[in-house]
């Protein structure tokens, strides 16, 4: 098996993200399985920001633990990542911008000092070429070969041409060969795994399951970590047919795509916790109305702007709480780009089948790291169906008429002989407000009675529509993982790791997370030995969702919120707690 990772790190402005984005290119071009983790700040300039490319023959869920190559931009680089490079790894850097001690080199590792800056002067006076210098020498201790990593590089400049791919391309040579010539050994290039694999993060997988689900309007204000669905989508626009408005702010966004909604349009909107926060006033308009809604929400750490850059999952009771009152919703929330996509294609039919809001549950981990997809994993619907089958009865139309599912006929704005009225009030079937002279009156009591349970009786079709908990792993496992969302990667790479240390664990997985589906996870449940949550907040939502809804309350937890992701040897670490000791 290869396996290999490439950190490269410096401050916000330095081109991190652009070359830790080739690499992860240039292992996805040889066929191997990528996952890409981009660490930045809130500041245009400045900062410490870096980027992991972490590349295998075998399907890899997160950042993994440690790196193989380190390329350092500044000091500070050197110091907070050194320590992660791997037995046998190399820290690159360039002398001439600053030096490190041999006694402050991490142990087992190799300093390779590469003239980045001498180098990017032989073609230009601009010193952002540099980086050029430095991504050849990394890829050659990595085993990425010259001319694929080359490739990635003149591919990164679009339409860009002439001296500037010459000169980057000249400067990956030059510093490629530094590399070779200072390491002490040769390092052997990977070979190809296979044909290149897709590299996407989660909102470009959101924004391409939006479009092959027939989403025709996306309205958004950006907020981070949900604001590259809108920029995926306004930059397609006009190839999938989506109309993108970037509204003046939250409030606007969520009311234009009910709108839409309302017109008959496949709609959705995006943001984080403190735009859905301001959403929520519609989001229940949205479910008295019974107009169908998608809603992305990608969480970061909050309360407030919080850790705006950083990731967490600590949004859940927002999203099971919000709009006053009571109405049906179904919040799924995928863990990878293909089940990110996948899952918004579901988030649309389920929308439209049950006339109801559905949150696709999404955070910064998932929303803008980088993995790999097999191209057979992205299928396309080959149409689009439309629920619009009312047959007009003029006035006797009901459009809120009690049915066994909940489910009432639904019909387009201006359909001759489908006249009713549609308001944010408690209403009849014809959509008559009983709200304002009616309500108190017996007759009308009952009514409001009726229509609660019509509409609130979909959550009984949404758990039958939605995926239930799924078991991986043997059912007699030593330890069972409960998670849920973009956690679940790295605590199957865990998974691995236990494994290799001879214990045998599974993790059981809830796909949708509202309406939860109980009875199926505590059967799964209860043949497990032992059980552990995993999940990256203060104060366990999510097993106090499963405690609420089966009385079953997971013994063993494992929480994190201080806005980093989850690491596999920490869980690695939990596990073997519980393990050993129960926990203690």
């Amino acid at each position: 098996m290869v396996e290999v990772a490439v950190r490269v790190g410096g401050a916000a402005g330095d081109g991190i993200a652009s070359v830790g984005e080739i690499v992860a290119k240039s292992f996805a071009r040889l066929g191997l399985h990528v996952f890409g983790h981009n660490a930045y700040q809130s500041v245009i300039r400045g900062g410490h920001v870096w980027f992991q490319g972490r590349a295998s023959t075998e399907r890899v869920y997160s950042q993994g633990d440690g790196c193989d190559v380190v390329y350092a931009l500044n000091p500070e680089t050197a110091e907070i990542h050194g320590p992660s490079i791997k037995q046998g790894g190399f820290l690159v850097y360039d002398p001439e911008k600053f030096t490190i001690p041999d006694d402050r080199i991490p142990v087992g590792a190799t300093a390779i000092k590469v003239p980045t800056l001498a180098i990017a002067r032989k073609f230009t006076s601009q010193s952002i070429l540099q980086n050029a210098a430095g991504l050849g020498a990394a890829s050659y201790l990595a085993g990425l070969p010259l001319e694929t990593i080359q490739g990635a590089l003149a591919d990164s400049f679009g339409k860009k041409k002439g001296e500037i791919v010459e000169w980057n391309i000249g400067a990956s040579a030059e510093g490629y060969r530094v590399a070779r010539e200072a390491a002490g050994r040769e390092i052997p290039a990977i070979a190809p795994a296979g044909p290149p694999k897709l590299l996407m993060t989660g909102n470009q997988a959101i924004a391409v399951g939006a479009a092959a689900a027939g989403c025709k309007f996306l309205a958004q204000y950006p907020m981070t970590p949900a604001s590259t669905i809108m920029h995926w989508l306004a930059a397609h626009s006009r190839e999938v047919g989506v109309v993108v408005k970037q509204a003046e702010d939250e409030l606007a966004a969520i009311n234009m795509a009910i709108g839409a909604s309302f017109g008959g349009v496949r709609s959705m909107t995006a943001t984080s916790g403190g735009g859905f926060s301001l959403m929520v006033e519609a989001l229940g308009m949205a479910g008295m109305s019974e107009i169908p809604l998608v809603v992305v929400e990608s969480q970061r750490s909050g309360p407030s702007t919080g850790l705006p850059t950083k990731t967490e999952q600590g949004d859940l009771n927002l999203m099971l709480g919000a709009g006053q009152g009571e109405f049906p919703r179904a919040i799924l929330a995928p863990s990878h780009p293909v089940e990110a996509y996948r899952a918004t294609l579901r988030a649309f039919e389920l929308a439209e089948e049950w006339q109801t809001p559905i949150l696709l549950a999404s955070d910064l981990h998932l929303s803008e790291n980088f993995a790999t997809v097999d191209r057979g994993e992205i299928t396309f619907p080959t149409e689009v169906s439309s629920l619009f089958t009312v047959t007009p009865n003029g006035h006797d139309y009901l459009r809120y008429a009690y049915t066994a599912n909940g489910v009432s006929p639904r019909s387009l704005p201006g359909q001759a002989g489908l006249q009713y009225v549609s308001g944010s009030d408690e209403h009849d079937e014809k959509g008559h407000l009983i709200s304002d002279t009616k309500s108190g009156v017996p007759l009308w009591v009952a009514e409001r009675t009726k229509m609660m349970n019509k509409r609130m009786h979909k959550l009984d079709g949404l758990r039958g529509a939605t995926a239930p908990p799924y078991l991986e792993g043997p059912a007699d496992a030593e330890l069972t993982f409960v998670t849920w969302g973009s956690t679940l990667g790295a605590v199957r790479d865990a998974v691995k790791l236990l494994a290799a240390r001879s214990h045998v664990t599974s993790i059981l997985v809830s796909p949708t997370v509202y309406p939860f589906h109980g009875a199926e996870f505590l059967a799964l449940a209860a043949g497990a030995k032992k059980l552990l949550l995993v999940e990256a907040n203060y104060s366990g939502q999510f097993g106090r969702l499963i405690r609420a809804e089966t009385g079953f309350d997971v013994p063993h937890k494992l929480m994190k919120f201080d806005g980093e992701p989850f690491y596999p040897m920490e869980i690695l670490q939990k596990a073997l707690g519980v393990l050993i000791d129960g926990g203690k």
